[in-house]
């Protein structure tokens, strides 16, 4: 069980990485003009996704491996709070992807505040993740 929860953590961290990084990338091209520099950041912004697709898998699988095959926080108020942000993260995850989407098609409607703002989106949902994690309040 802990080698399960060390990965878990360890795919975890890096698709946060992706999810704090990726609406950075946003900004710059809400921001940029030149079509070199659009270019190489939609390029960083494509890979960067496709990589996150597999580690938020990872993530929510190992993840749920511990809830459902060792019953770690089964019945329990806080697991079922930190599931349901699980789900907004798969949520913000893809509405990601379908920004992207917007970005390669040239029809962003969004300002590079607007994206600035969305950034934080996954910071305040890590931290209610890490607290209900640790504290267990419920």
């Amino acid at each position: 069980m802990l080698w399960i929860k060390t990965f878990h953590i360890l795919f975890v961290t890096s698709w946060f990485a992706g999810l704090f990084y990726l609406p950075r990338i946003y900004v710059n091209l809400a921001q940029n003009q030149e079509a070199a520099a659009t270019a190489c950041l939609l390029g960083m912004a494509r890979r960067l996704y496709r990589f996150m697709g597999p580690l938020a898998i990872l993530s929510v699988a190992l993840g749920l491996w511990l809830y459902l095959g060792y019953g770690i926080g089964r019945g329990q108020g806080w697991m079922h709070a930190k599931l349901a942000a699980v789900g907004l993260l798969i949520g913000y995850h893809l509405i990601c992807g379908r920004m992207l989407k917007t970005f390669e098609q040239g029809a962003n409607t969004h300002s590079h505040r607007f994206y600035r703002w969305f950034n934080e989106i996954p910071v305040i949902l890590l931290l209610i993740v890490i607290a209900l994690v640790v504290a267990k309040p419920f």
